[in-house]
């Protein structure tokens, strides 16, 4: 994933931009940058944050960094901000998104316009770079930003600092938020509505797909229209959004509250207590207590002075070992006591099984599992909001494989909650992860739980429908 922000202001805006992307650490964990524009030219500072927090690589370059107009960026993947000298003039760009036609691109690139591109680890090509060329392929920015929108295969919200403000425009389909912010000196643009309220800002609107505005210490102005489809990621209220965030006029924490209570309702387990996979399980769990009126309990916490977040090494047995390290069970709380749990998603299944290994250790009697969405059956093809090399790493797809003996099947006939398909593969998954019951949220159910109408709701991870 990845979280994107951006100052434009009368004044010095380097506080509010530092502390702006800072509030976008829980979207990515490999780099981090800001860039500003200080008068003269760009003064751009990029960190790897891998093994660290934002803050802590960036609180020194604070005194180094001036200027009334910046953009910053948490990235899961590239390094950026990137600045360049074009036809166009000095420019930097930052991105979010994920491009499956990158290789296209750059052969295209390569051919037609003879550029070049650096690679960076294991030889991928940075997105970023990418976009910054096809931008260059315009006359002007609208058309350089256009061009890049209708030329990639997936999604890509950006911010293009220049010299005289900042040129936003959020994905094409509105896969990811983009919000414009106001306050008496200036602007910003966020991912995330949360960023605003401690900074000052109120939120002037919420931009629409595709649309592209600009920026400037005394105003802004619609660039391009937004586009008539939507399909924001339901995954954003389920787990990466943070709680206080609002999309499309819905909070996040609401949302998981509704999520929890929608699951209690479908539910006739009987249970000592209600308990959320910590963090982002626990809203969710606090609906399904609210509604089923079973007690909400921590029956294990997470260290977080040292371990603030499981998947920031990026090495993936690393963070499974991270992930158990951190979380304290409580033995006098669970010893005997019948549980339902509730988490975000089951993923790989990794995590949650050393989890449930840790508590049965503490005797306990029950261990009812309940997911806040439906199995994951395919890989993202717009956010990359997993790190999964191959869908055969999610547990869902590795029990039908066991189930069909390795040949090919059609994948939705197991995403159809009502067919015997899916019930069987639920009980595998049940089986193999050692939980007394399983069951998980339906798409219909988180749907309504955000409340948005279903065209607009992109859920192709789950159904495989884009």
């Amino acid at each position: 994933m990845g979280g994107i922000f951006g100052v434009v202001s009368k004044n010095n805006c380097i506080k509010d931009l530092f502390f702006g992307t800072d509030y976008h650490s829980h979207l990515g964990t490999s780099r981090g940058g800001m860039t500003v524009w200080t008068g003269k030219g760009f003064a751009r500072s990029i960190h790897n944050i891998e093994n660290t927090q934002f803050r802590t690589k960036f609180e020194d370059d604070l005194g180094f960094l001036s200027g009334n107009l910046g953009i910053g960026c948490i990235s899961d993947t590239e390094p950026q901000p990137l600045t360049v000298r074009s036809h166009l003039g000095d420019y930097a760009l930052t991105t979010v998104g994920r491009i499956n036609n990158i290789l296209e691109i750059a052969r295209r690139l390569i051919e037609d316009n003879h550029i070049h591109l650096m690679e960076m680890r294991d030889g991928e090509i940075n997105a970023t770079e990418l976009v910054m060329n096809l931008i260059n392929e315009g006359q002007d920015f609208k058309e350089g930003i256009l061009n890049a929108q209708n030329s990639i295969d997936g999604s890509c919200s950006l911010l293009v600092l220049t010299s005289e403000g900042i040129y936003a425009s959020r994905d094409l389909y509105g896969r990811t938020p983009l919000f414009l912010g106001k306050k008496d000196d200036g602007y910003a643009l966020s991912f995330e509505s949360s960023a605003f309220s401690n900074l000052g800002y109120d939120t002037e609107y919420e931009l629409g797909p595709g649309e592209i505005i600009f920026v400037e210490p005394d105003g802004y102005r619609q660039v391009s229209p937004p586009k008539d489809k939507m399909k924001i990621c339901a995954f954003l209220w389920v787990y990466f959004g943070y709680p206080s965030s609002t999309y499309q006029g819905v909070n996040v924490e609401a949302m998981r509250y509704r999520n929890g209570a929608i699951m209690a309702g479908n539910d006739d387990v009987t249970a000592d207590m209600v308990a959320g996979i910590p963090d982002s399980g626990i809203a969710h769990a606090i609906g399904y207590a609210n509604e089923s009126h079973f007690p909400y309990a921590r029956p294990f916490v997470k260290y977080t002075p040292t371990w603030p977040r499981s998947f920031t090494p990026q090495d993936q047995s690393i963070r499974n070992l991270v992930a158990k390290m951190k979380l304290l069970p409580v033995h006098d709380l669970v010893s005997g006591k019948r549980i339902i749990f509730c988490d975000d998603s089951i993923v790989r299944g990794t995590q949650l099984g050393e989890t449930v290994d840790l508590l049965y250790k503490c005797d306990v009697k029950e261990m009812h599992m309940r997911s806040a969405c439906p199995p994951l059956l395919f890989g993202c093809k717009y956010l990359n909001f997993s790190r999964a090399k191959s869908e055969m790493d999610l547990i869902a797809r590795r029990m039908i494989n066991e189930l069909e003996d390795g040949k090919p099947v059609d994948i939705h006939e197991y995403a159809d909650n009502k067919s015997k398909k899916h019930c069987q593969m639920i009980n595998k998954i049940c089986k193999k992860m050692n939980f007394t019951t399983l069951k998980y949220q339906t798409i219909e159910g988180m749907v309504d739980a955000i409340g948005l109408p279903p065209e607009n709701v992109c859920t192709y991870c789950w159904d495989g429908k884009e």
